[in-house]
């Protein structure tokens, strides 16, 4: 359930964008100018804001960047507002959206930000036990592991455990533990006072506080700094949490959902994750097999993924090939849901005709070519018997083809076109990309920054502020 903070008066066509996204199931805030707006984001936080164009939307996005505040605004305004819209995307408003509003770009707005559809796409027999445990889990206030590869759809399964909860009205929060710096994470969690440190200019609630009543996902737990697992076990158990530069703890009523891509009790063993948090995050534990391991699962989610895209972009919606369909039940998807994701969205974009054919679905990736690549074997003729043996010649294989082109090339230059290929083909995510390349964030992120200060273009964060706002 994406929250939603609508900056302007509900008297007139913004109304009816709030109406619109009420009934596609938003949490609704209402601000009468930018600086109740600010102040609200700094209480309550939000998924999307929609500011009018009458206020200042320039103001309330530095105001965001300067206090680290990462929420996408959508600026609203009537169509003839040209040169308002223009000055708020130069500001760094995500979209324009024009008023009257369409209800079908509010609810593409909205399912952008709340990441997946309000139910997972299931067919495989393993999934769906694993959906009808989950759903059976969420009646309860137990802490649960998700685990499973990245991009298997642990975030889906945790929106759908809270839509399945008792706390389904309550607010669902979600936190990528991996995406932030330590210093940044521990504020983001747990609040800060005005003054606790250089920056913070006014007092705000973190996402403890935010989940209040409803549910909070720490994605990649697995990734968080030992000193930060101290205070989020404190959290649990004690019900509190103490925002930083604050006096006296604060009481929370939060259920708390955890999940990771890494072997928990592996990283225990090798003394990077307290055991005893452990213990208190994996009450119930559900491994979300990969998308390899359901293959009845890949025609229902490309099927699913086309339609959503061709709406979201406004284009008309084409099926699948057959052709296209055998493609993507052959490839290992070493990238899971997200990877089929990406691929359907750019075929989207791609595709000619009346249908999505396998030219326009682009599968291979800079990392799985020589993984995927066989080698190719041919049978050689027998030599006589008086020949010398001779081993055969070595058949070249697609790994070592695409290798030759790289010969006399310096390392950096490849390795800087690897790490920006495999960011474009997640379109911006910098986790999903460290994941598939093999590093950590952080390893990922001093790369980002020192492309960026040798004046290289680095793919923008999706679904946040521009580059410049934002920490890679």
């Amino acid at each position: 359930m994406a929250r939603v903070l609508i900056i302007g008066s509900l008297e007139a066509e913004l109304g009816q964008a709030a109406r619109i996204a009420v009934a596609r199931g938003a949490r609704l805030t209402v601000a009468e100018g930018a600086a109740a707006g600010l102040a609200k984001l700094r209480t309550d936080g939000a998924d999307l804001v929609l500011c009018d164009v009458t206020h200042d939307v320039g103001w309330l996005i530095s105001c965001l960047t300067e206090e680290r505040i990462a929420c996408p605004v959508i600026a609203c305004g009537r169509p003839n507002d040209a040169d308002a819209a223009v000055r708020a995307i130069r500001a760094g408003a995500k979209e324009f959206l024009p008023l009257p509003p369409d209800a079908e770009l509010i609810a593409a707005m909205l399912q952008t930000v709340a990441g997946e559809a309000d139910k997972p796409v299931v067919k495989d027999p393993s999934m769906v036990a694993l959906l009808d445990r989950a759903t059976q889990i969420a009646r309860a206030d137990a802490s649960v592991l998700i685990t499973g590869e990245s991009g298997t759809g642990k975030e889906v399964l945790a929106r759908h455990m809270h839509a399945a909860s008792r706390r389904g009205n309550g607010p669902f929060v979600a936190l990528n533990c991996a995406a932030l710096p330590e210093a940044l994470l521990e504020s983001e969690l747990f609040g800060h006072e005005k003054g606790a440190f250089s920056g913070a200019v006014a007092a705000r609630k973190g996402k403890f506080e935010q989940a209040n009543g409803g549910t909070l996902l720490l994605d990649e737990i697995g990734e968080m700094d030992p000193r930060l697992q101290a205070k989020i076990l404190r959290a649990i158990q004690e019900r509190e949490i103490d925002r930083l530069g604050g006096g006296a703890p604060i009481r929370i009523d939060v259920r708390i959902l955890a999940a990771t891509h890494r072997d928990l009790q592996v990283e225990v063993a090798k003394g990077r994750f307290r055991e005893d948090l452990y213990f208190r995050l994996a009450v119930v534990r559900l491994r979300i097999p990969s998308l390899r391991e359901r293959p009845a699962d890949i025609l229902p989610l490309a099927r699913y993924f086309a339609e959503r895209y061709a709406q979201a972009n406004g284009l008309p919606f084409r099926p699948l090939a057959p052709e296209a369909e055998g493609m993507l039940l052959r490839h290992p998807w070493p990238g899971n849901v997200r990877e089929l994701e990406n691929a359907i969205h750019r075929a989207v974009l791609l595709a000619e005709g009346s249908a999505i054919g396998p030219d326009a679905i682009e599968l291979m990736t800079p990392t799985t070519v020589a993984a995927m690549a066989a080698p190719i074997t041919a049978a050689m003729p027998e030599a006589p018997p008086s020949a010398v043996p001779q081993a055969p010649p070595a058949m070249p294989t697609a790994a070592s083809r695409g290798a030759s082109a790289l010969v006399g090339r310096r390392m950096e230059e490849v390795e800087q076109e690897l790490i920006l290929e495999t960011l474009s083909h997640c379109l911006g995510n910098r986790t999903r990309a460290a994941e598939m390349l093999g590093i950590s964030i952080r390893t990922l992120r001093n790369k980002l920054h020192e492309y960026r200060a040798a004046g290289v273009a680095v793919p923008p964060i999706p679904g946040q502020m521009p580059a410049s706002a934002t920490v890679d």
